[in-house]
């Protein structure tokens, strides 16, 4: 059965989530790239209880502003990046992909969410980020 990958629905600068309690401010240099959420990827957010959505959702931000390995870090022998957060104990993942078509701006486009359980990403989840980021550029130019 063909995987579901879904439409692109939200960018994280149109706060698709309401960022309760959010203090720090960032700096008005202009962002690197843009972050947009695939429907499975907001779905992952959604699961997740409101504090720890808006730690993800910052650190979206703030890795758009540097890229701070810690934040967001390629994976080795792959296209495929990740979105790193770790709250409460628990380490969050959300993989993703660089879409430099666009002369005006980059995305980097976050494929879906996982809690990580273990020292290396799972394969299988990068295996999965691939396959849609490959359907993605497949859509994009029909």
């Amino acid at each position: 059965m063909p995987e579901k990958i879904g439409r692109i629905i939200c960018e994280i600068s149109d706060f698709c989530f309401p960022l309760r309690h959010q203090t720090k401010t960032l700096t008005m240099e202009k962002a690197r790239f843009k972050v947009i959420l695939s429907a499975e990827a907001e779905a992952f957010l959604r699961t997740l209880k409101e504090k720890v959505r808006n730690k993800i959702i910052g650190n979206f931000r703030k890795a758009s502003y540097s890229l701070d390995p810690k934040l967001f870090k390629k994976l080795e022998g792959s296209e495929i990046w990740e979105f790193r957060a770790l709250y409460g104990g628990v380490q969050y993942r959300m993989l993703a992909f660089w879409d430099k078509t666009n002369m005006s701006y980059t995305l980097v486009v976050a494929t879906h969410g996982f809690i990580k359980k273990t020292q290396k990403t799972p394969l299988k989840e990068i295996a999965k980020a691939e396959r849609i980021r490959a359907r993605y550029f497949e859509l994009k130019t029909d």
